[in-house]
Formats: C-alpha cells, sequence, structure tokens
C-alpha cells in the first residue's frame, strides 16, 4: 500500500464560504470523488491520503481558489468540470480557459467566453477556418458561441453581414402546410437562434439590423442560387440536412465569408432514412485545407448538471441496442 501523504492548503484571503458552497455542499462533493481525507480548520486546510490523491487535490484546490478569486463565485457546473480535468489531465482547466470577451451577455450582464476546453478549441478554429463544423450533443454552445462570434465579427467590422440559417425539421423544408406568411412559417423553427441574438443584443437593435438586412435569418432553402460576401454565415441544426443541402450550403461562400456548421448527429429529424449531409460530410470534407472539424462532447455541455448524465445515459443505451442487434 502507497504511504499515506499529509499536505496543507492556505486559505488566508479566500472566501471560504463560496469555495466550500452553501453548508459546504461543494466541499462535500469534492470529498466524495477523491479518496482523501479532508479537515478544514481556522485559515487552511489538511489533506491526507494517497500521494496520487493528494496532489490531483492539491490542483483542485488551487484550480478553484484561483476562480473564485477572479470571479468571486463558483458554481457547481464549474466544480463538476474541473473535478474531471483534474482526474483527466492532472490540472485544473482554470488557467487554460482565459480567454477574451467575445461579446456581453444581456442576461447575466458578463462576457461571454469558453466555460470548457473544448468550447476553447471550437473558438479558436472559427478564429482560424473559414468553413468550421461543429458536432456535438445538446447543451454544448454549439449555436451560442457561434452567434457570439458573429456578433462580434460584425461589431467589429470584420463582416458586413450575419447570414443566419436552419433547416426546417424535415429536409424537404415542407412548410406550406404551416398557417401564415413566410417569416410565421420559419420562425418555429429558428427560434433558438433568435434566443441567442437576443442574449447579445437589444430587441431594437435586432430589429433595425434585421430591417437593413444586416442580419438575416433564412430558411435553408432561400439559400439556393445566391453568394455571399463579407458575411459570417451559421447553418444551425445541419444534421437535419441532405448530403445536396450541405453542399449547396457550403458553396454559396464569397469572398471575405465565414461558415459556421453545428448539429448534433445524435438527433437526426430526417424522415425515410434519407442520409444526413452532416454525417456524410466528415468523409467527404475530411483532409480538405481551411475546413475544420471540431467536436464537442458531454464534458462540454454547460446546461443544468444532469443534461451531462442524460446524454451518458442515452449513448449507453443505444450502444447496448446496437451491441443486441
Amino acid at each position: 500500500m502507497e504511504k499515506l501523504t499529509t499536505r496543507k492548503i492556505d486559505l488566508s484571503g479566500v472566501d471560504q464560504r463560496i469555495l466550500f458552497g452553501q453548508s459546504d455542499a461543494f466541499l462535500r462533493m469534492i470529498q466524495d470523488e477523491f479518496d482523501v481525507r479532508i479537515i478544514a480548520r481556522g485559515d487552511g486546510i489538511k489533506l491526507e491520503g494517497e500521494k496520487g490523491e493528494v496532489e490531483k487535490l492539491e490542483k483542485l484546490f488551487s484550480d478553484l481558489i484561483s476562480y473564485v478569486d477572479k470571479n468571486q463565485e463558483l458554481n457547481e457546473r464549474y466544480l463538476i468540470y474541473a473535478i474531471s480535468m483534474v482526474k483527466e489531465r492532472k490540472k485544473g482547466p482554470f488557467e487554460d480557459l482565459q480567454a477574451k470577451t467575445l461579446v456581453t451577455s444581456l442576461t447575466t450582464k458578463k462576457g461571454i467566453k469558453p466555460r470548457t476546453l473544448g468550447q476553447k478549441d471550437y473558438l479558436k478554429a472559427m478564429e482560424g477556418y473559414d468553413i468550421v463544423l461543429v458536432i456535438g450533443p445538446a447543451g454544448t454552445g454549439k449555436t451560442y458561441l457561434a452567434v457570439a462570434m458573429a456578433v462580434s465579427a460584425l461589431k467589429q467590422k470584420r463582416v458586413e453581414r450575419l447570414v443566419l440559417v436552419r433547416p426546417a425539421v424535415e429536409a424537404g423544408e415542407s412548410l406550406g402546410f404551416l398557417p401564415g406568411d413566410i417569416r410565421a412559417k420559419v420562425d418555429p423553427y429558428l427560434r433558438p437562434v433568435y434566443d441567442a441574438l437576443h442574449d447579445m443584443l437589444t430587441a431594437e437593435k435586432i430589429r433595425k439590423l434585421m430591417e437593413l438586412g444586416i442580419i438575416e435569418i433564412s430558411p435553408l432553402a432561400f439559400m439556393r442560387g445566391r453568394t455571399l460576401n463579407n458575411c459570417f454565415v451559421i447553418l444551425d441544426e445541419a444534421q437535419n440536412t441532405t448530403s445536396d443541402q450541405m453542399k449547396m450550403f457550403l458553396t454559396r461562400l464569397g469572398e471575405n465569408s465565414k461558415a459556421i456548421v453545428t448539429g448534433d448527429i445524435t438527433q437526426i429529424d430526417l424522415a425515410n432514412k434519407v442520409a444526413s449531409g452532416l454525417v456524410q460530410s466528415q468523409k467527404i470534407l475530411s483532409g480538405i485545407k481551411g475546413i475544420k472539424f471540431v467536436y464537442l462532447t458531454e464534458k462540454d455541455v454547460v446546461r443544468h448538471k444532469l443534461v451531462q448524465d442524460v446524454i451518458k445515459a442515452y449513448e449507453k443505451f443505444q450502444s447496448q441496442r446496437k451491441g443486441g442487434s
């Protein structure tokens, strides 16, 4: 058995109410995840356990202290992510997640930045490539971060227009049966894009930009025959495109334009077993210089902590079902 090690961590100057959580809830979560005895007394904590585990816990507390010092808060979502990163790579995520603010959220009044290392890689890809295809489960910020990057590019005058595109639920985009004009028919499908925009720009600003054609929200079918110059273009829910639609969209790109394609290939709504254009694009476009694929996982989920567990549970179920078929 490995010899037990004792280490002390100085917490003077650290708000322990934030670090430990309400009624020490965070401290108990940490204790449950590591086979180390944690003793909190006065302005410090003592760790007792096997050397490897104690060293991981030291790294975790160092990371959390830095996070609390910078943000004057600590939330459960970050704590869970920090624990997983320390276990996986023996290093917390705080230092690597430091990045410039894209835009400010009107809801939280805070700067929008990557919250996971996967999201940071996604933002880096959007900065460095003209075509980025990001694939990942719900809650990983695929659409939200793409819109944030687009709004940032517009504010900095790096592009002249934002074009936000979504297929209707079916690949055929059969909108005719819905009541109302084309705006009324399309709006329900574009709600997530509107929600992201409204978290970054006021309703009045969005209305004016849309009237001027600077922001355009459109169904995918309306992209045929167009050339998009000086644009930041986002195709959302791309798992519901056919291969022909994906080709059509990507070939709309004109000079000084950037295209971001987002999708979750576990939630394909195409009828009659039509092959997803996003799935096929991974084979068709691999190896093309200037095109980047980014893959987000359940570790990058930034919604309620249970969302990550739901995704894992469904992945396990689907894997078992395939194995038994």
